[in-house]
């Protein structure tokens, strides 16, 4: 009985033993505030450059658009009311970036701010309040890199 007896045992502690041992993740699987904010449209994206397109009017068949973004956080802008008159309207101005990093506030001269997300490639116009515009016209607000 003792030579069964011993023999199982050992099998039993040597079993036990091998049992391979889960371990925990060393990488948290939420990740903190500090590092979401890392990474925006302004430090991760090469968004200086010329945007255009056709944005969306009330009283005409589209407000012809190009803005120009600079490095030193100014822009130059050309806007032409298509339909409606072959005049076009140029204005210069500084551009800041919104907290998120992600917006940003164009502010002309004689204008209230014009607010954008910088997306790759593109330029989103945002409503008055720097929100996203939504509805069925939502996309016709995107000035495309050149």
């Amino acid at each position: 009985m003792k030579k069964i007896l011993i023999p199982t045992v050992m099998m039993l502690f040597l079993a036990i033993s091998c049992e391979t041992k889960k371990e925990e993740s060393v990488i948290d699987p939420q990740p903190t505030e500090e590092f979401k904010d890392e990474h925006n449209a302004k430090n991760s994206l090469d968004y200086v450059g010329t945007y255009k397109g056709v944005l969306p009017c009330a009283d005409c068949e589209g407000i012809e658009t190009t803005i120009t973004l600079n490095q030193d956080e100014t822009y130059t802008s050309t806007i032409k009311y298509l339909g409606k008159s072959n005049e076009e309207i140029k204005e210069i101005g500084d551009y800041t970036w919104m907290e998120d990093g992600n917006r940003i506030s164009a502010e002309g001269i004689d204008t209230p701010p014009v607010y954008y997300f910088v997306a790759e490639g593109k330029l989103i116009q945002l409503d008055t309040e720097g929100n996203e515009i939504s509805g069925n016209l939502a996309k016709n607000y995107e000035l495309m890199k050149q």
